[in-house]
């Protein structure tokens, strides 16, 4: 793996620790508080293409959509800032979704874990562990035992720690062997 790869996937095992506490600190609120700041960039986002649209000639701008595009992206932007609450209703389907990602890491992690193996890697079963993890945290909010979504944002909350702190641990202990 090279030093970009190494540097870029630590950061991502941090930022997954610090959205795992956030979520346990306070899930609904940082909930709401993404879908609000996703919101703000997606009008951001909109007001730019749509300056782009009016500051391109009219035969670019018409083979780029940018006027169309912006739009779109300020009306959903506009929802998602101030109807949050309206996508909060939909937190247990935003849960499932989670899963389904969680589900998908922790198989891609089978493939590095076997790979690790395959290529000699003493500590193979350290990503096997971690692997491990994400697919039983995906299963248990697949199976959604919880009673209120405020538990299944705190069970996330968890679930995104325990896989940060794995792969911290898988990243450091690689890093001893290389």
């Amino acid at each position: 793996m090279n030093k970009d790869k190494k540097i870029n996937a630590l950061i991502l095992c941090v930022a997954e620790l610090i959205v795992g506490i956030l979520l346990l600190i306070k899930p609904v609120g940082f909930t709401s508080g993404i879908i609000i700041c996703a919101g703000i960039g997606l009008m951001v986002k909109g007001l730019l293409e749509i300056i782009r649209y009016f500051r391109t000639s009219a035969q670019t701008a018409a083979e780029q959509r940018s006027l169309s595009r912006g739009l779109i992206m300020l009306l959903i932007g506009g929802f998602c800032a101030f109807r949050y609450q309206w996508l909060m209703a939909a937190v247990p389907f935003l849960g499932i979704i989670y899963a389904v990602a969680l589900m998908m890491l922790g198989v891609e992690k089978i493939q590095t874990a076997v790979d690790q193996r395959r290529l000699g890697n003493d500590r193979w079963y350290i990503v096997a562990i971690s692997a491990a993890i994400a697919i039983i945290c995906s299963l248990i909010i697949f199976f959604n035992p919880f009673a209120t979504t405020v538990y299944l944002w705190v069970f996330t909350g968890i679930s995104l720690i325990v896989e940060a702190v794995a792969d911290i641990i898988s990243f450091a202990m690689n890093q001893q062997k290389a």
